[in-house]
């Protein structure tokens, strides 16, 4: 039995077996270039066959991206597609725009060989070439591309078209956007689209046209006609308006706009002698202070960096010493100086509320310059109104500063009672000095009338010569007439001590003045 049964086993260890297109000679050969020696053949022909199974899979895989890309030659992109799909690391220093050149070598036996041929480097040839610097490492640094639309001059920014010019990279520089001038309301001017030397503005940007058309088509829809014969288009004033509002692609231009309110503002205020545009004047100061507060309502828009060219046409128009009257036949409605001032006194109140925090001594210095037109003599009832109603915007403690501890009050009722003798208009300065007063102890509603101080009542006569030696004899008589309220005024003469002696002071400088 045991002789029969080997020679079945010779036969079965010396069966051929079958190779594929990958040779087993091709495994001995890397395995022996790794120092293995020992590779038996069976081994070598099982690894040939599964490198030719793997070689298969890529293939296939390198050929479907081939058909997606409506090519018939495979390159060499497509097997590292192919490898990242099937989770293997490419093959590196391989590119389709370069594809690597084979050369064919036929040995003496066996079938022809292929390789790459790798160039031969001379040193000494390279060491005299000039050397290339090494590249620096990839680091990451933060810089501001633009601050306000204004692209800063760092070296990380490309350099502007003018200094590009001046360098000689053009022969001829590009003019910059100019922002087209808004357009004059005067009828029948034939210079109004001819350019005016102007001054170059303080921000150095180029306004895109569409920006330009915005502007022109904004300015010429707020600015009311300068024909008294036709009233302004309020439907377009009111687009604009809202646009102003709501756009959140308007802060380029927010420097111009602003500058265009105060120079709009300060020409109305010059224009009191010519009588025929007084209404037109009044309703454009009107218009420039909806433009403040529309510019203060749109939040997307950063204000902040001009608050300082808003305060001065809203302080100009609040101590302007008289607005311009009406014209008898004008037939437009048209806002009141009171109107005005209130107007004005409401965006102050705004602004300060918005920016205050962030800016501690914006009130400070407002309420400094609103003392001053109140306290100061020589001012006439227009200014002092309209500095009572810029500290009633500043807030509470501003007016009981200006009226109670630096005698404003008294200043105010000796006007008052001056102007009314002499025959002047003094409601709008009634109306603000009560709506003060009203601000520092608010007038509690009642049916029923309150009975005012009593002369015979010994505790309402000190009350009442309290209120004489504060606001003066006038408005003194005024605050009587509702007892209740004139002992709650009172209080704040408590908090505000030394208010007395210091209006005393100013009444004499106001009596020296007026002598």
């Amino acid at each position: 039995m045991a002789a029969n049964t080997q020679p079945k086993r010779s036969k079965k260890s010396s069966r051929p077996i079958v190779a594929g297109v990958y040779k087993s000679d091709s495994i001995i050969d890397v395995a022996e270039s790794l120092g293995i020696t020992n590779l038996s053949e069976n081994v070598a022909s099982a690894l040939a066959s599964d490198v030719e199974y793997r070689l298969h899979q890529i293939i296939e895989e390198a050929s479907r991206f081939m058909r997606h890309s409506k090519r018939e030659t495979m390159t060499t992109s497509d097997i590292d597609q192919a490898l990242k799909v099937l989770n293997i690391e490419p093959i590196y220093g391989h590119s389709s725009n370069n594809p690597p050149a084979f050369r064919r070598a036929t040995p003496a036996t066996g079938p022809p060989v292929y390789f790459l041929e790798d160039e031969e480097i001379d040193f000494e040839k390279m060491l005299k070439e000039e050397q290339l610097p090494a590249p620096k490492n990839v680091r990451w640094a933060a810089h501001w591309l633009a601050i306000e639309g204004v692209q800063p001059l760092i070296p990380e920014n490309p350099p502007s078209a003018p200094s590009l010019a001046q360098n000689g990279q053009f022969s001829q520089a590009p003019q910059p956007s100019a922002l087209p001038t808004p357009p004059s309301t005067q009828a029948g001017s034939s210079t109004a689209t001819a350019p005016k030397p102007t001054k170059p503005p303080l921000i150095k940007t180029q306004i895109s046209r569409e920006l330009q058309l915005y502007y022109t088509r904004l300015t010429s829809s707020l600015l009311p006609g300068a024909d008294d014969h036709r009233a302004p288009d309020d439907r377009r004033k009111n687009a604009a308006l809202s646009s102003l509002r709501a756009d959140a692609g308007l802060q380029q231009l927010l420097p111009y706009l602003v500058s265009w309110v105060g120079e709009g503002v300060v020409n109305a205020l010059r224009r009191d002698g010519e009588i025929e545009l007084v209404d037109v004047d009044r309703a454009r100061i009107e218009v420039m202070m909806e433009v403040i507060a529309a510019l203060l309502d749109n939040e997307r828009l950063f204000v902040e960096p001009y608050l300082h060219q808003l305060l001065p046409p809203i302080l100009s128009v609040l101590l302007t010493s008289s607005l311009s009257i009406s014209h008898p036949f004008s037939h437009i409605s048209l806002p009141t100086p009171t109107h005005l001032r209130k107007h004005a006194s409401s965006l102050l109140s705004r602004l300060l509320s918005l920016h205050s925090a962030t800016y501690p001594s914006l009130a400070p210095r407002v309420t400094k310059t609103l003392l001053a037109a109140l306290l100061d003599p020589g001012r006439t009832l227009g200014t002092r109104e309209g500095a009572v109603r810029g500290l009633i915007g500043v807030g509470r403690e501003a007016v009981k500063r200006g009226l109670i501890a630096g005698g404003g009050g008294k200043v105010i009722g000796y006007e008052i009672q001056r102007a009314r003798e002499s025959g002047e208009d003094i409601q709008g300065v009634e109306d603000a000095i009560m709506s003060a007063l009203l601000l520092l102890h608010p007038h509690q509603p009642n049916p029923i009338p309150p009975p005012p101080l009593n002369d015979m009542d010994d505790e309402d006569l000190v009350a009442k010569e309290r209120l004489k030696e504060g606001f003066g004899d006038y408005l003194a008589l005024n605050i009587a007439e509702d007892g209740t309220w004139a002992k709650g005024l009172l209080l704040m003469f408590g908090e505000g001590s030394g208010s007395v002696g210091s209006g005393g002071e100013q009444q004499q400088q106001q009596q020296q003045h007026q002598q």
